[in-house]
């Protein structure tokens, strides 16, 4: 009787092993969560949006070197076609991996060292770990993180290399009294923003001036010249907006630190970035397509490697021609008490920044997911209470170009320039990486 009832309490114990519920994990969630997490802190340290597109980047190339190993045949190495960087070890064939996990280990062992706020990822991170700890065996989980770990360190080597940490303590560059040139704007006189910017080594692009767009109109005080009559479009659309024309404004003003003026007192609001706003865009994509993992990591590392690269080629023309805004001029020949709708950026004019980083991710993204891609950008909906629907990313990209001008920060020819601009660069990257 005795053995019998041994028996029967080995079978319940098996039964009750067998069918022990493993926690699903969503992979690709678990993926637009550290994004998320990262443009978060991306917000809370104050980047600014070249530098945030650096961040971006490296932390992104990061995790697609290590997922892909999920599907290597139809995912392929991208960073052996990028400058700058060694190549890869592969993983064990032999050994088992859990990919997700090591790739959020490279995430975030970049994300690290390429951020301030680091403590702000520990709560975040024990979470996602402990996950994959209830449903990996110890040696799995800890070879797993041991790859994304190493993955992360090869991606470190040529972060140190890429000219960022070699232009920090540079001097002040508070720009030209001659005319047509740019200095500081009203009404906070702020210094220029990364004027060294175009010195930083592209992933792809041969060179920071590889796509330097067309000459600057010339500057003129002649009432019939067309610099003066660009002055006066600008200055009539500010003064004319429509409530629409103020809304694609300020839902694409993606400014990462509006300083706000009432009275004597002067705060400021912290919002996303530019490229932090096409980074939601393309978790919007992945989500509304159901993109596996891989797709979901390749989405995200090629549209913010299109972005920091056209990041460098438009900082590198914005100093170079470093043209005079257009809130300078007004106040100074037209009107000394207009004031555009939007903060006018701390940095030169031409070409627009907007319109050149949206254009190349649009582009990119563009070949990702098709044209004609309808969606619901809500990108912008936590920091802002905003949302707008789009035909395609272009369309979303063209509406963010033309936003610069209803703002009053940029000309139209700033806007066209540094729109055909990124999409040079993103169609560049498209046949470099075989895409």
């Amino acid at each position: 009787m005795k053995n019998i009832l041994k028996l029967l309490l080995f079978a319940v114990l098996c039964w009750s092993c067998k069918n022990r519920s493993v926690p699903v994990i969503d992979e690709s969630e678990i993926l637009h969560r550290n994004e998320d997490q990262l443009t978060k802190l991306i917000i809370y340290d104050v980047f600014n949006p070249p530098v945030a597109s650096r961040i971006y980047a490296y932390t992104s190339l990061a995790s697609y070197e290590v997922i892909r190993f999920k599907d290597p045949q139809k995912y392929p190495s991208i960073i052996n076609r990028l400058k700058g960087f060694t190549s890869i070890t592969a993983p064990d064939k032999n050994k088992k991996y859990d990919f997700t996990l090591a790739a959020t280990q490279a995430f975030f062992t970049v994300a690290r060292k390429v951020v301030f706020s680091v403590d702000s990822f520990v709560v975040y991170e024990n979470t996602i770990y402990n996950q994959f700890k209830n449903s990996l065996d110890d040696s799995t989980y800890a070879r797993s993180v041991a790859f994304g770990n190493e993955v992360g360190k090869v991606i470190l080597q040529r972060a140190v290399m890429d000219n960022y940490p070699q232009s920090r303590g540079k001097p002040r560059f508070i720009g030209s009294t001659n005319a047509g040139k740019w200095r500081p704007t009203a009404p906070d006189y702020l210094d220029g923003v990364e004027y060294c910017w175009g010195t930083m080594k592209p992933f792809v692009l041969d060179s920071s001036s590889q796509f330097v767009p067309p000459r600057p109109i010339s500057y003129s005080e002649e009432p019939t010249s067309d610099f003066y009559k660009e002055n006066i479009d600008v200055y009539k659309a500010g003064k004319n907006l429509t409530v629409q024309q103020q809304e694609i404004a300020k839902y694409w003003d993606d400014n990462p630190f509006v300083l706000e003026h009432s009275g004597h007192m002067t705060f400021a609001n912290k919002k996303i970035t530019p490229g932090g706003h096409w980074i939601g865009i393309t978790n919007i994509a992945c989500k509304k397509t159901k993109a596996d993992p891989v797709k979901t990591a390749q989405a995200y590392t090629l549209t913010s490697i299109a972005m920091f690269d056209a990041f460098i080629c438009c900082w590198e023309e914005k100093y170079r021609s470093s043209v005079i805004r257009p809130v300078t001029v007004i106040n100074e020949q037209i009107d000394p008490n207009w004031s555009p709708y939007l903060q006018t950026p701390p940095f030169p004019e031409y070409p627009s920044g907007h319109s050149t980083i949206t254009r190349a991710a649009a582009t990119i993204l563009t070949r990702l997911f098709g044209d004609n891609f309808a969606f619901l950008d809500t990108s912008d909906l936590e920091y802002i209470g905003m949302q707008r629907n789009f035909t395609s990313f272009i369309a979303a990209a063209n509406e963010a170009s033309i936003s610069r001008f209803y703002g009053g920060i940029h000309y139209m020819n700033s806007v066209n320039a540094g729109a055909d601009q990124g999409k040079k660069v993103a169609d560049f990257i498209i046949e470099k990486l075989d895409l």
